[in-house]
Order: structure tokens, then sequence, then C-alpha cells
């Protein structure tokens, strides 16, 4: 299922790599995005590629690239942007996200 309405963004940074990373598998994949119970905020994203989709994940397509959400995880994805950062202070994805209530003080998880 496609559903455009999640709004999930992916911003250049982030797509950039993402595309990177998936040039270098020799399979078609797509960059899963769930939220998982965990961390000491109690919620926890989890980032990885994928070659499986169930009938009831939402698809996104940013450019060609698929990202993919299972149904529980969408609606706390909501205008969520992802944006990927390789600085001497940062690095790797992070996930601006505008439903997170609270973060943990590591900001690796979300309430």
């Amino acid at each position: 299922m496609t559903n455009e309405a999640t709004e999930l963004q992916l911003t250049d940074a982030a797509a950039a790599k993402v595309s990177a990373l998936l040039a270098s598998q020799e399979q078609d994949l797509a960059l899963r995005v769930a939220v998982q119970p965990g961390g000491c905020a109690g919620l926890r994203y989890d980032l990885y590629f994928d070659d499986q989709q169930a009938d009831s994940d939402v698809v996104i397509t940013h450019g060609d690239i698929r990202v993919v959400l299972d149904d529980k995880s969408a609606p706390y994805l909501r205008g969520a942007t992802i944006d990927y950062a390789d600085t001497i202070s940062k690095q790797g994805f992070t996930i601006d996200n505008p439903n997170a209530a609270g973060t943990c003080a590591c900001g690796d998880s979300f309430n």
C-alpha cells in the first residue's frame, strides 16, 4: 500500500547516503523505518534495509528509494524527517519527529 499522507521525508543528505548504501547491495532492498518498544523513554527507532514487504506496509518513494513502514509504526512517523550528518561532532541518521512528546538524554529513544 502506498500512502504519501504519512509525510515522512528524507533530506537530500539522508537520501544520498541511503542511495550510496543501496548501491553496494546486490539485491533490491527498501529502507525500513520502524518504531519499536525500548530505550529509556519507551520507544526507539529502527532503520534497516529489508527485502520483505507486507500488504499492510506503507510505502513511500523518494526518488529511487523505497521507504517502508509497518502499519503500526506509520502513525508515529507522520510528519517526521530523516536526516544524515557526517561531521566531527555528529555522524549517522537522525529523525526529527514532531510526534515525539519527549526524548531521553542520549536522544536514542522517545515517547
